[in-house]
């Protein structure tokens, strides 16, 4: 139920104007503490030139490096990490065009093919979604820890339940809350939210138990670093899945996994495969999911313009 409420979501809010995500990593100091169901991502001043290098996520790593697309550095110079990891993320971002390199004195010497805009981000929301208010699960903690932290620009809470003032009582107040319909797409905003500071320190609730919580101060620098993460993992993945490798495997017109045999979207990470017993092996549908991303948000699947500005002679060490 969750997962269906949950693409159904994400399908209404897209938007020309923003980039939808879902399941991210959202903690600071214990990256996998807190994952956050869907992520809005509205641009920024330098979008236009983030979406000319690529469309896929570019590595940290790679962005945080000291290298720009000036003079060729050494990758052992541009990259504080072991040789074997440095290798993979050079690796990675020449294949998807956003860096170069050639050998120079027999040593791999790197340049970056744009340079990397820190502005391209606008905001981002974050929404956990529960469609069942009735069985809320770690639901509160979970808030309190997105108020605290104050790692996103905002943060709602959207569920199909009616909500009641027992329900807002239980939440930050500075949470959002929606209640949406999956079946009509239709939103109702029960509360605003209230704009959090991701530029002030924060503090990441990492533990909480009866007579104690243990936390971290997480100080403005580490929570810009974890929003370019963010916000480059969303560009890249989106949030539509891979559909499923079955004969009764369809889609939705917006580009959601269906399955004709039991007449609803599916979760092909649970529902489908061998544990099924309509399960009937076949290639998988063509979505045209890319197709669909760049045609409703403002993610692009070419880039065009300008583009990354290629160097001269860095393409032969590939």
């Amino acid at each position: 139920m969750e997962f269906r409420f949950e693409l159904a979501l994400c399908a209404a809010l897209e938007s020309p104007d923003s980039v939808i995500a879902r399941q991210l990593g959202a903690g600071v100091t214990n990256p996998g503490g807190r994952i956050v169901d869907v992520c809005v991502l509205e641009p920024g001043p330098g979008f236009d030139r983030r979406a000319a290098i690529t469309p896929e996520q570019i590595p940290a790593p790679a962005i945080e490096a000291a290298v720009g697309p000036g003079e060729a550095v050494p990758v052992a110079t541009a990259f504080d990490l072991p040789p074997d990891r440095a290798a993979a993320v050079v690796e990675r971002a020449v294949d998807i065009g956003y860096l170069e390199r050639e050998r120079r004195s027999g040593r791999p010497v790197v340049r970056a093919t744009a340079r990397y805009p820190d502005d391209w981000v606008g905001s981002l929301t974050a929404i956990e979604n529960k469609p069942d208010l009735g069985t809320p699960g770690d639901l509160a903690a979970q808030l309190r820890f997105d108020a605290a932290l104050g790692l996103f620009d905002e943060a709602i809470l959207a569920t199909e339940s009616y909500v009641t003032r027992a329900h807002l009582n239980r939440i930050p107040d500075a949470i959002g809350v929606w209640r949406f319909d999956p079946e009509t797409g239709e939103r109702e905003v029960v509360r605003e939210p209230t704009p959090l500071a991701p530029d002030a320190p924060g503090v990441e609730i990492c533990e909480e138990r009866s007579l104690r919580t243990d936390v971290a101060l997480v100080d403005p620098a580490a929570k810009a670093r974890k929003r370019r993460r963010i916000a480059e993992r969303a560009y890249g993945k989106g949030w539509r899945p891979s559909p499923p490798a079955c004969a009764h495997a369809t889609g939705t017109a917006d580009g959601r996994p269906y399955c004709d045999r039991f007449d609803r979207v599916v979760d092909p990470g649970r529902d489908c495969g061998a544990g099924c017993d309509a399960y009937a092996p076949a290639d998988p549908p063509a979505l045209g999911r890319d197709a669909l991303r760049d045609d409703r948000t403002a993610w692009k699947a070419t880039p065009d313009g300008d583009g990354p500005r290629r160097q001269s002679g860095l393409s032969r060490f590939l």
